[in-house]
């Protein structure tokens, strides 16, 4: 051990190892604050690099790199979340945040975590979402992986404060009611000499194989899910942040990457199991593990999985051969209704089946549908930068689009800055563009992101069954000419039922007929053509009465580039 303490002289404090790869030393001078690391010699001889402490819970900022010693008993306990925030019948709305870039002061500095405490779960909970999603806070070296290389998987970095800060940021969030959610990264590790990589001068937490240790894509190290100390250490972590933080779930990021041996190789770049297959089965045994553990310490806790393929029963038990997360995100939801979205009214009738195919396997999964901060960088645009058409239509098309998702079955998460349209690609070295609130075609999204909320939470047609096939009813498939859907949503209640219209053309239609289950009067609870957001104001007063007949019917005026939400008088 080197540090502080012993003025960084590796011949002070040698460690006796204590078998199975464990080394112990105890250091009685040792104090809170003081910076150490591991001096190794590995198997050959050779002096390696300073190594930090892959248990440490703090470590300096970069491009500095050793670890903290931190009197955790000083550490206070955030107070818990609301119970049964993560259930599959409560509503669930996600807030995704990069803590470096949601708002910056003046000198483009960032806030820190207290400062964020502040002001960020206040301005959640006014929006009306559920839950705090962070993109990786581990102690990582390289601001542009946004958190996904993380070299301190216990050390909340400490760009933005302190340990104790960090919790104030947790007390905060859930003091406003809100459920925070981290995102974790087990699936790689950067190669930096600090790090895990090569630890004692062998492969250690890695494998030795480069067909089976190494990320193409991202040039990052795969952990060895075939050695119980690495999957000891995995798990630990991932439990750690819900004891010591009082987090209260974990999104698992590019689980698809660990699932398979040739996930992004050629032919030949890879090694298959030991059945032949491309399953890497060390790394299914793992989630599972994971998945178990995590439910069985923490059962209000939740796990949610970016699993970008058709990976059979991701957020299904184990003991039903699942891999046990609670959510999975719709990534194929994400991809075909931004599709539609973004061509031009003129030809979406020739897309009519993106909509619809989602509603094939929404059910298969606890989904999550996810607008994610993968989809505002590298050349994508930003979400209202997709949209087609003059300014008038582009926002139309925006807030028509958002109504839609927030009618759609499944759980939301919405990037930060698309909840008022930000206009330009996320960039993670600056603050997102406050500015533009001060125009109210900006600001008229923002209140509709609120209202959505608002009546996402409040009817229960439109959160009690998210996860449930029964929950779902079309009303209008057929209608490509017209760009015309229209669905039921049900609650438990027989009566709980919310019927959604969506007019994805820019034309007005009057005297529009939809079939209802109850006759009388129905109310439109929210228009997305509202004034209040922007819209022409094209709708239906308020309420509607079914026509006489033996199947109740409603006569509609659907407002252009809208949908409309209308729930039975009780």
């Amino acid at each position: 051990m080197v540090g502080d303490f012993n003025f960084w002289n590796a011949r002070r404090h040698p460690m006796r190892v204590r078998g199975n790869g464990y080394w112990e030393l105890f250091i009685p001078h040792a104090a809170a604050g003081d910076h150490y690391k591991f001096d190794i010699v590995g198997p050959q001889g050779q002096q390696l690099p300073l190594k930090s402490d892959p248990m440490a819970f703090a470590a300096e900022m970069r491009p500095s790199t050793a670890s903290i010693v931190l009197d955790e008993t000083k550490l206070p306990h955030p107070r818990p979340a609301p119970a049964n925030i993560n259930a599959l019948g409560a509503p669930m709305s996600i807030y995704e945040v990069h803590l470096g870039s949601w708002r910056r002061k003046g000198n483009n500095e960032w806030l820190s975590y207290r400062e964020l405490a502040d002001v960020l779960p206040r301005y959640v909970r006014d929006l009306g979402f559920t839950h705090l999603e962070f993109l990786p806070i581990n102690e990582h070296p390289f601001d542009g992986s946004w958190g996904y290389q993380p070299t301190g998987m216990y050390a909340p970095t400490s760009r933005f404060g302190t340990p104790e800060d960090f919790c104030a940021l947790i007390d905060a969030c859930h003091r406003e009611g809100l459920g925070v959610l981290l995102d974790w990264v087990p699936g790689h590790f950067p190669d930096d000499p600090h790090g895990l990589g090569n630890f004692d001068g062998t492969a250690l937490y890695e494998h030795a194989n480069p067909l089976q240790g190494r990320h193409m894509d991202w040039g990052t190290l795969i952990y060895n899910y075939g050695r119980t100390e690495v999957v000891n250490f995995l798990v630990s972590n991932a439990l750690f942040w819900l004891e010591r933080y009082g987090i209260d779930g974990l999104r698992v990021d590019a689980v698809a990457s660990m699932l398979y041996l040739d996930y992004s190789r050629p032919a030949g770049g890879w090694i298959p199991n030991k059945y032949g297959g491309r399953e890497n089965l060390e790394a299914i045994d793992f989630l599972r593990r994971f998945n178990t553990e995590v439910y069985a310490r923490f059962p209000q806790a939740t796990t949610a999985a970016e699993e970008s393929t058709a990976w059979p029963q991701v957020s299904r038990p184990v003991e039903y051969g699942g891999l046990g997360f609670g959510y999975k995100w719709n990534m194929g939801w994400m991809h075909d209704t931004l599709n539609y979205i973004s061509k031009d009214p003129i030809h979406r009738k020739h897309h009519h089946g993106d909509i619809l195919f989602g509603l094939h396997y929404a059910f298969s999964e606890n989904f999550i549908l996810p607008l994610s901060h993968d989809e505002v960088v590298h050349g994508k645009k930003s979400i209202v930068g997709r949209m087609p058409g003059d300014e008038w239509q582009r926002f139309a098309n925006l807030r028509a689009y958002y109504a839609f998702m927030f009618a759609h079955p499944g759980k939301k998460l919405m990037f930060m800055g698309c909840e008022f349209a930000q206009e330009r690609e996320w960039n993670h070295d600056r603050s997102l563009d406050w500015h533009l609130l001060e125009q109210k075609k900006h600001a008229g999204i923002q209140s509709l992101i609120r209202d959505l909320n608002e009546l996402y939470r409040s009817l229960p047609a439109l959160h009690e069954m998210d996860c449930d096939q029964s929950g779902f009813e079309w009303i209008v498939t057929d209608d490509a000419g017209r760009n015309v859907f229209a669905w039921m949503r049900k609650g438990n209640d027989a009566r709980a039922r919310c019927l959604i219209v969506a007019n994805f053309s820019p034309n007005v239609y009057h005297n529009y007929r939809v079939r209802v289950p109850f006759a009388g009067k129905w109310r439109e609870v929210l228009n997305s053509d509202s004034a209040h957001y922007g819209g022409s104001n094209a709708g239906n007063v308020g309420e509607v009465t079914t026509l006489e007949g033996l199947v109740p019917e409603l006569n509609l005026t659907i407002p252009p580039l809208a949908a409309i939400f209308l729930v039975p008088e009780n």
